[in-house]
């Protein structure tokens, strides 16, 4: 481990002792593997907490995406076009007309220098690459040619070795004050102000083939079945140039943007929604009731990604220019005392068309999410097994045959009459002839039983039927399917740095989309969502949110989707509130 250590020291001098003891700490499991490539070159990989945070090739260390996720200033980077991405995975090399130019030009490096590749507006890397040329002789040979051999991309076979997360949004570096901020905000425990969101998998419709390690020039490179060839790179990046320079009509940048819709929603806030009966109003609630209900469709909040980064900020900055006041009421918790409603920005905002009322806008929600969502109808069955035929044939059902609890009850119940079964002395018992005995008994019990309570031969008989399940969902046709269903299940994980996670599984089979609850999730919490495949399966995702949440899904799957409760699994881990002392 202290070998390990120093060779990383000496590799990323950038990393500073603190980010190095963190980076390959002391105590956590350190786990070493060795894999081959196609050709049987070894790659050593070195795993911790799951993920693979190194590999060595020939001696030389590379840093893994989940690594430079964390440090995303370990190694020089240059942008590409997103679409771009798609190749890279596929084992296309960069070529240098897929690299976008920045304004304040590239950073400095030589012929063979170790480089990550972003995409354009995300900091986060997305591959690992050994440059072939220059800074100077990239421009001098205008932008053409190749110019970075790729060891290593997200979503290729080193990924997949982690835990197949997504890259984070990380938003671009602005100014150093707010660098600063930022990191302060990191050093933050979980508070009301929502962490680092999460993207979409740009990549997961996408089959990127089989990809393999494949030495070519001294170092090892990912390789598909085809290699990019330069003027198809050229077309690529033309035209994702085109679908970017259609596509960015607003000029300012992120940041601002967020800005501008954090100061958009606070006034329409203002205008349309709190009212003068409503104060002290607590400063998170007019975030998540209020300010969340006025942002534009197809937008979100996140006060991490605006030149703020805090909301108690936002409101300071609104009350230094005299239009609220914000007050510590209770300890820790703040709240709005006062609002200026006469205030000339208030006064002069706009309220956007088709919001004409709070009220109005809530009733509408409400409709739409009532239509949205109905809680599917679902009625246990049973189908019967090769061994419950003789039992059946009688009523003139067959194997397979599909039935519900109360036929299969009254089946029972002919059977038993017909055949003059009950016991004469005492009406709760019934006697077991040949059938029942062949049907209902195990062989240990066939020459100890010879009465069953009637409570018991009607479960003995379902247990012993194929289980099926019909669900029917508002406005469709029924569905069978074999088996229980599965309840909707939400575990707890625990994840570095001692962090939890909530997990919700099988939202599809109740008709729910998974991100519209990730969606909904995001704003109540104000934590960060993301949805992934579920490990083993080919068309489930799972819902992964920062923190125990089980509080806050009770009370949407139970209240506000009307789910019976015995379809959900795991609410008992909910945290427990106590008493802060």
């Amino acid at each position: 481990r202290r070998k390990l250590r120093s060779d990383v020291a000496a590799a990323f001098p950038n990393l500073s002792a603190e980010q190095l003891t963190e980076f390959i700490p002391n105590k956590e499991e350190l786990n070493v593997i060795k894999i081959y490539s196609h050709k049987g070159e070894a790659v050593t990989v070195y795993m911790n907490n799951r993920n693979p945070i190194l590999f060595e090739i020939e001696k030389a260390l590379y840093p893994t995406v989940y690594t430079l996720w964390v440090y995303p200033d370990l190694l020089p980077a240059f942008s590409t076009w997103p679409p771009v991405l798609q190749k890279l995975a596929g084992g296309a090399d960069l070529m240098l007309p897929g690299v976008v130019v920045p304004s304040s030009g590239f950073p400095q490096v030589e012929r063979g220098t170790l480089c990550a590749v972003t995409l354009l507006g995300n900091r986060a890397p997305v591959a690992v690459a050994v440059a072939t040329m220059s800074t100077a002789e990239m421009l001098a040979a205008g932008m053409k040619g190749k110019g970075f051999a790729v060891l290593h991309t997200y979503m290729d076979h080193l990924w997949e070795y982690g835990d197949k997360s997504y890259p984070p949004t990380l938003a671009p570096l602005v100014t150093d004050s707010a660098e600063k901020e930022s990191a302060e905000d990191e050093e933050e425990t979980e508070g009301k102000e929502p962490v680092i969101s999460f993207s979409a998998d740009p990549l997961r419709h996408v089959d990127i083939g089989d990809l393999s390690l494949k030495e070519q020039g001294g170092c090892a490179i990912l390789m598909g079945k085809e290699e990019l060839h330069e003027n198809r790179a050229a077309e690529t990046a033309e035209d994702a140039n085109a679908e970017v320079r259609q596509e960015a009509e607003d000029i300012r940048t992120p940041q601002e943007q967020m800005d501008a819709l954090f100061n958009r929603c606070f006034f329409h806030a203002l205008k349309c929604k709190v009212k003068k009966s409503d104060l002290p109003l607590l400063t998170s609630t007019f975030l998540r009731s209020h300010m969340f209900s006025c942002c534009p469709a197809g937008q979100q909040l996140d006060i991490k990604k605006s030149s703020y980064k805090k909301f108690s900020k936002f409101l300071q900055c609104m009350q230094h220019q005299k239009i609220l006041q914000v007050k510590e009421l209770n300890k820790g918790v703040e709240s709005i005392v006062e609002v200026d409603w006469k205030h000339p920005d208030v006064k002069a905002f706009a309220v956007p068309e088709g919001f004409s009322s709070a009220s109005a806008a809530q009733d509408s929600k409400s409709e739409d999410r009532g239509q949205a969502y109905h809680a599917p109808e679902i009625i246990p069955l049973y189908g019967v097994s090769t061994k419950m035929i003789p039992l059946f044939q009688e009523s003139g059902h067959r194997k397979g045959s599909i039935l519900s609890s109360s036929e299969v009850r009254n089946i029972i119940v002919n059977y038993v009459k017909t055949n003059e079964l009950v016991d004469e002395t005492n009406k709760n018992l019934v006697k077991v002839n040949a059938v029942l005995c062949d049907c209902l008994l195990d062989k240990s019990e066939q020459d100890e039983i010879s009465y069953l309570k009637w409570d018991d031969l009607l479960s003995r008989c379902l247990e012993r039927l194929q289980p099926l399940h019909q669900v029917t969902f508002c406005g469709q046709e029924p569905i069978v399917r074999k088996g229980n269903i599965e309840p909707i299940d939400i575990t707890i994980a625990q994840r570095s740095s001692n962090k939890k996670v909530t997990i919700i599984k099988n939202l599809e089979l109740y008709g729910l989309d998974p991100q519209c609850v990730a969606n909904i999730l995001q704003q109540k919490v104000q934590a960060s969502a993301t949805i992934t495949p579920v490990p083993g399966t080919k068309d489930r995702v799972q819902v992964q949110i920062q923190g125990n949440q089980i509080h806050h899904l009770a009370k949407m799957l139970l209240e506000e989707y009307q789910l019976p409760r015995k379809y959900i699994q795991g609410l008992e881990k909910a945290p427990k509130l106590g008493r802060k002392k």
